[in-house]
């Protein structure tokens, strides 16, 4: 199983799904982390906070294709927030998405392989994404 966290170093769940700078990719097999790729987000939002409204800074409708092709082949995307339409996009192709805290990529996934990742109720932006 292929396991999507966005991260802005490389190593921490970034506070945004959308603004991340990358993706770390865990492939999973047994409950243990097997391998590790990095994929850079080139489609990353660049709005501020609450001033989305649907649209990028040039007023055209954002498309999420481009971080849909980064996480290719995740089964589960773990975040610590994202915008519904993004959301809606990933559930769309069937991926799972899990909220969780920001903290370490790697001690978050080894978490949730373990059935032991604690779960944030709230999580999606709410600035109409």
């Amino acid at each position: 199983m292929k396991i999507g966290v966005p991260t802005n170093d490389g190593k921490s769940i970034s506070e945004h799904f959308g603004r991340s700078a990358a993706f770390l990719i865990f492939e999973t097999e047994n409950g243990q982390i097997k391998s590790r790729e990095l994929r850079g987000n080139d489609a990353k939002h660049s709005h501020a906070q609450g001033t989305c409204n649907h649209h990028a800074a040039d007023n055209n409708p954002r498309s999420h294709a481009g971080i849909l092709a980064a996480l290719d082949g995740c089964e589960v995307v773990i975040c610590a927030g994202m915008g519904h339409r993004a959301a809606e996009a990933l559930k769309g192709r069937g991926t799972q998405i899990v909220i969780a805290a920001p903290a370490s990529a790697e001690e978050t996934v080894t978490a949730y392989l373990a059935g032991k990742l604690s779960t944030v109720k709230e999580g999606f932006c709410r600035c109409d994404h």
